[in-house]
């Protein structure tokens, strides 16, 4: 199983990143996939899940909800998620994580939001 996230970066308060997780090594298309992030001194949260029926069965944090829009392309085997209207607290690393059991974290990728 390998998770490969990827698109993070430095981005300035309003602005927006897309980032992708790319899944191999099972059936992408049988497992829910979610996204959380870690901050400095914090714990992980979640963010942001998605069903493995598809594009209309999401669910979102109260911090994401209207911000972020989760979606998958079961074709590419790849969840991704984008984010509008960047905060600095929404700086951390995100780690793209397999619903399926046993669950399966990807390395995750940092996302500055920064003046």
């Amino acid at each position: 199983v390998q998770l490969v996230e990827s698109g993070g970066g430095l981005v300035q308060p309003g602005g927006s990143l897309r980032l992708s997780c790319v899944a191999s090594g099972f059936t992408f298309s049988s497992s829910g996939m979610r996204w959380y992030r870690q901050a400095p001194g914090k714990e992980r949260e979640w963010v942001a899940s998605i069903h493995m029926r598809g594009n209309n069965f999401t669910s979102y944090s109260d911090s994401a909800l209207g911000r972020f829009t989760i979606s998958r392309d079961n074709a590419k085997n790849a969840v991704y998620l984008q984010m509008n209207n960047l905060k600095p607290e929404d700086t951390a690393v995100y780690y793209c994580y397999r619903s399926l059991a046993p669950g399966y974290w990807g390395q995750g990728t940092q996302v500055t939001v920064s003046s």
